[in-house]
């Protein structure tokens, strides 16, 4: 039974993944489902892991390569970048959070203003959020 992003309702199985201990701090989650179509984040304190427990094998690596070809595909990269991706829907209350992902991304070697631009420019990817406007803001909390 497919699963469907309970945001834009695309039967696209979600990317499920652990949450990163210092990302833990932040989220208060273990588990997260990430949409590759809209970008929408479901933590498991929202029942991420019930609710998509069958678009995943419990040892099944997740395929970030599924959201874009501008997305990292690289887990140290990819699962910050989504988790900030996931939180900008609040950036007044996720500031602080998103900026140590974003930095976490950048730490793994992939400039996430670049690949949020190359997001923008995919047409098979709808974010869920304005994320055009959330970009400009993003670089004004980083540099």
């Amino acid at each position: 039974m497919a699963t469907s992003c309970p945001e834009c309702g695309t039967a696209a199985s979600p990317i499920v993944f652990s949450v990163p201990s210092a990302a833990r701090l932040h989220l208060e989650a273990d588990t997260a489902a990430f949409c590759p179509h809209c970008l929408h984040l479901r933590c498991s304190r929202d029942g991420a892991r019930e609710a998509f427990a069958d678009a995943v094998e419990d040892d099944a690596e997740p395929d970030f390569s599924r959201v874009s070809d501008g997305f990292p595909d690289h887990d140290e990269a990819a699962i910050p970048l989504a988790l900030a991706l996931g939180l900008c829907s609040s950036l007044a209350t996720n500031r602080q959070a998103i900026d140590a992902l974003l930095r976490e991304v950048e730490r793994a070697g992939t400039d996430p203003l670049l690949a949020i631009d190359r997001l923008l420019a995919d047409p098979d990817v709808e974010p869920a959020i304005d994320l055009e406007r959330r970009a400009h803001q993003l670089e004004q909390l980083l540099y």
